[in-house]
């Protein structure tokens, strides 16, 4: 482990620190996956000072292996140096069938993550979040939920992902005044989808002393050098897209999402990239992380190459 390759910012005004990059769990990590190959890419991560690992109960699939897969590396690696690490879960979307396994009750968000500490060999996280919004839930019983798991020893800090901003407004004031103050906010943050800074979401956080961490910092991928090759038909249409790709297979993305002028945006914004002598997903990390308010990026990987690449990208 050396942590001089990384560098640390603070979350909002609390007293933790993040890395730049942080690991996700969402892809890659799941019952389906090969447990060598994500053991590598874990182990690369921390080597290299990666210390934050971003997991959720439904993450696989199926839903619970990522989890289960973080679970035996804590036994065969980690262990050790459990207190080295920052280890985020969340429950708020579908994990398991009947009433009280999705959204946002105090009976969901406990048991679900007295599930997931099972599943980790974990006696707590250090960061809990509702993973979204429930609109049929009053808000005080999902906050007073995560007040009580931390007063319970389950978490140490709690978080928020995706929630509107004036549900958002609620949570900071509510947890503030029980002393469980909101850490950190997760949303969706990238060259592509900037609803946190045009809702106001980000500078509000800021204003707050709230951390903010970006999740699919690279859009799927479409914000990496995988779709540049494309070319225009004389129809108008895009060809040209990698047959193994996630476009390809539409896996969260579809072939009709990449529009002319979606290409022509990428490959402006690579050849900005490629005039600072950059690839387009350094160029992209680099802007969500030069954003007011920002404590950290979330990436995925499937190879120590790609994570390896992403690491370069957030080096000071």
């Amino acid at each position: 482990m050396t942590y001089n390759s990384m560098t640390f910012n603070r979350c909002g005004s609390s007293g933790v620190l993040l890395p730049r990059l942080s690991l996700g769990f969402w892809h890659n990590f799941g019952g389906v996956d090969p447990y060598e190959r994500s053991r590598e890419i874990t182990r690369y991560a921390f080597d290299h000072g990666v210390v934050h690992f971003d997991l959720a109960n439904n993450y696989g699939p199926p839903y619970g292996s990522a989890e289960e897969t973080f679970g035996r590396l804590m036994d065969q690696d980690f262990r050790p140096h459990r207190d080295e690490l920052f280890i985020a879960t969340k429950a708020g979307y579908d994990m398991w069938p009947g009433p009280y396994g999705n959204w946002g009750s105090r009976k969901y968000l406990i048991a679900s993550l007295n599930q997931s500490l099972r599943r980790m060999h974990l006696d707590y996280v250090d960061l809990f979040y509702s993973h979204r919004y429930d609109p049929e839930t009053p808000l005080e019983e999902t906050l007073q939920a995560l007040v009580d798991i931390v007063r319970q020893g389950k978490a140490l800090y709690v978080g928020i992902s995706r929630w509107p901003l004036d549900a958002t407004r609620t949570a900071v004031e509510y947890l503030r005044q029980r002393d469980v103050p909101l850490l950190i906010y997760q949303g969706r943050l990238n060259l592509l989808d900037r609803e946190p800074l045009d809702d106001g979401v980000l500078s509000y956080c800021h204003e707050q002393g709230v951390g903010f961490i970006s999740f699919s910092p690279l859009a799927q991928g479409l914000l990496t050098d995988r779709y540049l090759q494309c070319h225009l038909e004389a129809n108008g249409t895009v060809d040209g897209v990698p047959a193994d790709s996630r476009m390809a297979r539409q896996h969260f993305l579809r072939p009709d999402m990449l529009t002319p002028q979606l290409l022509q945006q990428l490959q402006q914004w690579n050849a900005e990239a490629q005039a600072e002598g950059r690839t387009l997903a350094e160029y992209a990390l680099r802007w969500i992380l030069q954003q007011q308010g920002v404590t950290s990026v979330l990436v995925g990987a499937s190879s120590v190459a790609q994570l390896e690449r992403n690491l370069k990208a957030v080096a000071p």
